[in-house]
């Protein structure tokens, strides 16, 4: 398992003050009396009082909710869509390839924005940056559930994702800097994920029900009230966050060019199932792609204060933390676009159904998020990362054998393997990506993992029904063959990500092993951090 690479900390060095913390707590070097008289200078302040850090810890845990409830509402909107389309088309006479833009134009401005939106977060507030996101996403949900047409429609669904591109580095980026390093913040990121698998799930759900007994204009009216319930209540749960110790400017050029590329790149291969791998259009995003992070790259190099800085991505954790992202996105969004084909097409179930079906896996998955540091704090959270992918390895695999007809079959139960691969190994990942970062560059490594997942998700749900329908048997729709054959294309890319995780957790034992020599070869006493 991995660590972090070891950090040396001077034996006086305090927890960075947690972003969620009470405004009113006293620090050292403060001046207070007491019946003995004044505190001498230097001496350590009192610790709180029992009633006030009751206070401090049952306001920590409300800001952690509410940013839970944030993020879930976010990853809840991008499975609940997909359920709705069909009623979309219906309603205003749609073809599907012109509805898949409902879809598009959220994955452009969403990926495109995530990096911009971490930075943004680390420079302006983390706190402003969730309340604004929020308010940007609910006006957006408002306008897309009133759409009278196509085009007010995709409109306000490219402005969701940008609201939810401001929401996610900065909710990720509340926790990972309002929590000391250890195992306060591994819990809470564990929530985290927990969270985000059961809102990828029950989008599911709850989009069949809300479609079936109401309208699709409601799975956009439903984030209005907890969008602004949210948005008035952080400023009271959430402290702001500590501004950057040196004045630090916005790399603007930076963050057009990587908006541009990521937004090409998420077109390109969203769209390539519907225009053609060939077509201009593919080719000319992709060409765009090229040039825009080539010059992201030149500008990076340029800029005293780059909008991704150069020692971050030097960090073998957070590369690791990407690679099994975008892996781990790439196999989330296919299977779940693939599996809502087959139970609707193949085995002729209703939406409702559909989710319902489903749904073992976002529970297991919560299980997997809500117990992950218990499980980390055992085995330690690399090998919980080589565990997990294995897992889903495994799930997929059974998932091969989907059967031809029925409405459920003990074969489905699979799915409850890939939720917990697939919520361990996004819990996993954020711990290895956060460890051994500052406080100030905390926003932009949300960015930079959520992108990853974003990238890898627009990539799957293209890559994986393309395998369905060119391993089917010809057709609109998709058959049992090439559903088990995107199964297996699924269990290929979980795979990978084992071997990404195992090829990690050598390499981390490996920094250990030499850290621990040095420290014994210099006879220092400082303490090397290990999270292997």
């Amino acid at each position: 398992m991995s660590t972090p690479s070891p950090v040396k900390e001077s034996p006086t060095a305090g927890p960075v003050t947690p972003a969620m913390s009470h405004p009113n707590q006293s620090h050292p070097g403060q001046s207070c009396s007491s019946k003995r008289g004044r505190r001498p200078p230097g001496a350590p302040s009192r610790p709180p009082s029992g009633t006030q850090a009751a206070s401090d810890t049952r306001r920590r845990s409300l800001g952690l909710a509410l940013i839970l409830v944030a993020s879930f509402m976010v990853v809840l909107d991008f499975s609940i869509v997909n359920v709705a389309l069909p009623s979309i088309e219906g309603e205003m006479g749609l073809a599907a390839s012109a509805a898949g833009w409902v879809i598009t134009g959220y994955a452009i401005t969403f990926g495109g924005l995530l990096i911009l939106g971490g930075r943004a977060a680390d420079l302006l507030g983390r706190r402003r940056m969730f309340v604004a996101g929020l308010l940007v996403f609910t006006a957006a949900s408002l306008a897309g559930g009133l759409a009278q047409d196509l085009t007010a429609l995709i409109v306000s669904r490219a402005v969701q994702g940008a609201g939810a591109a401001l929401v996610a580095p900065a909710a990720l980026s509340l926790i990972t800097a309002g929590f000391a390093e250890g195992q306060q913040r591994t819990r809470a990121l564990g929530m985290y994920g927990a969270t985000a698998s059961v809102g990828f799930v029950a989008g599911q759900v709850l989009g069949g029900v809300l479609v079936q007994f109401t309208s699709w204009r409601a799975v956009f009216l439903v984030n209005v009230p907890v969008g602004l319930l949210a948005a008035l209540l952080a400023p009271k749960l959430l402290a702001t966050s500590r501004r950057p110790p040196v004045t630090r400017g916005l790399d603007v050029g930076g963050a057009v060019f990587i908006t541009a590329a990521i937004a090409f790149l998420v077109f390109a291969v969203s769209q390539a199932n519907v225009l053609g791998w060939v077509s201009p259009a593919i080719l000319a995003a992709l060409a765009l792609f090229v040039i825009s992070a080539a010059a992201f790259v030149l500008v990076e190099r340029r800029h005293r204060d780059p909008l991704v800085p150069a020692e971050l991505m030097r960090m073998p954790s957070l590369r690791t933390a990407s690679t099994l992202n975008l892996l781990l996105g790439l196999w989330n969004a296919g299977e779940m676009l693939v599996l809502s084909l087959y139970f609707q097409q193949v085995l002729a179930d209703s939406p409702l159904m559909t989710g319902l079906a489903i749904a073992p896996q976002g529970v297991i998955g919560f299980t997997a998020g809500a117990f992950g540091a218990r499980l980390g704090a055992r085995i330690g959270i690399r090998r919980v990362l080589v565990l997990c992918s294995a897992a889903a390895t495994a799930g997929f695999l059974v998932l091969t054998q989907l059967p031809a007809g029925g409405h459920y079959s003990p074969v489905l139960a699979a799915v409850m393997l890939v939720g917990f691969g697939t919520a361990g190994t996004a819990f996993g990942t954020t711990v290895i990506a956060s460890g051994g970062v500052g406080e100030h560059d905390q926003g932009v490594v949300g960015g930079v993992i959520n992108t990853s997942r974003q990238i890898g998700a627009a990539i799957g749900a293209a890559l994986l029904p393309a395998v369905a329908y060119a391993f089917g048997h010809g057709g609109p729709t998709v058959d049992v063959s090439g559903a088990r054959a995107a199964m297996l294309a699924g269990a290929v890319v979980a795979a990978l990500a084992t071997l990404v995780a195992w090829r990690d957790r050598r390499a981390a034992e490996q920094r250990v092993s030499q850290a621990g020599r040095a420290k014994f070869l210099t006879g220092t006493e400082r303490e090397i951090t290990v999270s292997v």
